[in-house]
């Protein structure tokens, strides 16, 4: 099938890492994509006493917490009050933790003590760093990963893509308009109309293909300030996302991708549309 360019200058505008889960975003110019998403993205988690996923859902003023990704795949990190902290990734035979990304299974390999030691202080509450190396990362639900796909410590999938396009409309629709950074994606296109992401099925971003396989379901992660780590007293931008793009009792607003090669995306890459899902039949959002 010959791809579909779309509209004249869609591109790739914003190219995001989470190093650690739910802490701050780390902005760069491109990217390296490998087996299980961006390299650097989400590697790292902090889970509670029982091993379960710590994210803003809980704890907002994970949002403070920089971690910038090193060279050889451990952390720099820093947050206002703190000593610098530098995390080694823990050696391939070090002790693995069972873990738990939002009631799906998870493992990981433990930091060492001082870095539980930091973030238990800042955040105020006791938890443990855990490293996933791509021989532990964690399957791709099935249908959407086909029995191979495999991802970091993601809420699901490799990659979150939001067009710019879809922002400005909720923007338009709010008192006070919100960044983008409200949405945590990793990939940002400009020069699209409002949720023309949702029916992208195939898409190829600079040399890397990329499946659409889901929208991503919006929580209270949306309300934080991620300059601040403060929720909205008033719940926006979700409620008022919450009047349009409410269906199926959840709130959706980007798409969900798992990338079908490995390669490097770069700002600026042209987004082609290989093919696009029919919103009649109810795989997109109408």
């Amino acid at each position: 099938m010959t791809p579909d360019p779309g509209p004249a200058g869609v591109r790739l505008t914003g190219l995001h890492l989470y190093p650690l889960k739910s802490a701050a975003a780390f902005s760069v110019s491109e990217a390296e994509v490998d087996e299980i998403g961006l390299v650097g993205d989400r590697r790292w988690m902090l889970v509670d006493e029982a091993g379960l996923a710590l994210t803003q859902r809980q704890l907002p003023r994970l949002a403070r917490i920089h971690a910038i990704p090193t060279p050889d795949d451990g952390l720099e990190v820093v947050a206002v009050g703190m000593p610098a902290l530098r995390v080694p990734v823990p050696p391939d035979d070090g002790r693995v933790v069972a873990a738990a990304v939002h009631k799906r299974a998870a493992r990981g390999l433990a930091a060492g003590e001082q870095a539980s030691r930091w973030f238990s202080e800042f955040l105020e509450t006791a938890c443990r760093l855990l490293y996933v190396p791509t021989p532990l990362a964690i399957p791709i639900a099935a249908p959407w990963g086909d029995g191979k796909g495999h991802t970091a410590f993601t809420d699901g999938f490799p990659l979150l893509l939001i067009g710019s396009g879809s922002l400005e409309e909720l923007n338009r629709r709010l008192d006070r308009p919100v960044p983008m950074d409200r949405f945590r994606p990793n990939l940002v296109v400009s020069g699209t109309e409002p949720f023309i992401e949702d029916e992208w099925d195939e898409v190829q971003i600079g040399s890397i293909g990329l499946r659409a396989v889901k929208p991503c379901p919006r929580c209270v992660v949306t309300t934080v300030d991620q300059a601040t780590g403060v929720r909205d007293p008033a719940g926006e931008p979700l409620v008022t996302l919450a009047r349009f793009r409410r269906r199926d009792g959840k709130i959706w607003f980007g798409m969900n991708l798992v990338h079908e090669g490995c390669g490097t995306l770069h700002l600026g890459d042209e987004v082609r549309v290989i093919s696009r899902r029919d919103r009649g039949t109810g795989k997109g959002i109408s």
